[in-house]
């Protein structure tokens, strides 16, 4: 029988390793324990463990060199053109069509849909040219859940970690304040609950994790040498994932 592992108290700042480089010139504190609770090796200024016990991180997605967005869209209208190509054969059968036909409507919805691939491509450049060829997303994440936040394209990544570093405790700062900047800089938001969750799926090579509910999708992203740990954080609070 699978158990939920207890949760992950966050290290005192005392205990919390002083990491001497900076990033876009702001100094970061990090110390994350891997879900067994072994302390692993600092991740730089990637991921950050906050005064309110949560991680977060802002990864910044080139959206030209990583189709990962890009192939999901067109993964999600693939299923809708296929599912009503089906229905289509299904009434083509009642109504004594044959196989010719049916054929045919098929031909017919993958032209379509070729057509629509060509579409969604010039419309994801577009957008993309729009965003700066950058997507930049804010997760957080403890041992409920995980939230993705997308950030509003006037808000420039070294922006955003700075709230960060004041959230995990490297400057002064009113946390609710904090929390109320960063969401009035937040486009949209998706949830994951962990007690929910079906299945978790990597992609090295895309650096995305992909976080399933039954009637939810998700996607995080993560830098590489983070990647195992956010990975085992989260498979090992999703009870319902089978091994």
């Amino acid at each position: 029988m699978q158990t939920t592992p207890p949760p992950i108290h966050p290290p005192s700042h005392d205990a919390v390793y002083q990491q001497s480089n900076n990033y876009h010139g702001i100094p970061y504190q990090q110390g994350a324990p891997n879900p067994q609770g072994n302390n692993i090796p600092p991740y730089g200024s990637r991921i950050q463990l906050c005064q309110d016990g949560k991680y977060r991180w802002i990864y910044e997605m080139h959206m030209m060199k990583n189709p990962v967005i890009f192939f999901t869209v067109l993964k999600i209208f693939g299923w809708i053109f296929f599912i009503g190509w089906l229905l289509l054969s299904i009434f083509d059968l009642i109504d004594g069509n044959g196989l010719e036909i049916i054929l045919k409507s098929g031909m017919v919805m993958f032209l379509f849909f070729l057509g629509f691939t060509v579409l969604t491509i010039l419309g994801y450049t577009l957008v993309a040219a729009m965003n700066g060829w950058k997507y930049v997303v804010l997760f957080e994440m403890d041992d409920h859940g995980l939230l993705h936040h997308q950030m509003k394209e006037q808000v420039k990544k070294a922006k955003a970690i700075g709230w960060l570093t004041m959230l995990a405790g490297g400057a002064s700062g009113n946390l609710s304040t904090i929390g109320a900047g960063i969401l009035a800089a937040t486009k949209t938001t998706s949830a994951s609950d962990f007690a929910h969750v079906r299945s978790v799926k990597p992609q090295r090579r895309w650096n995305t994790i992909k976080v399933n509910e039954p009637l939810s999708k998700n996607q995080v992203y993560v830098e590489k040498e983070d990647f195992d740990f956010v990975y085992n954080y989260i498979l090992a609070r999703c009870p319902k994932v089978k091994r």
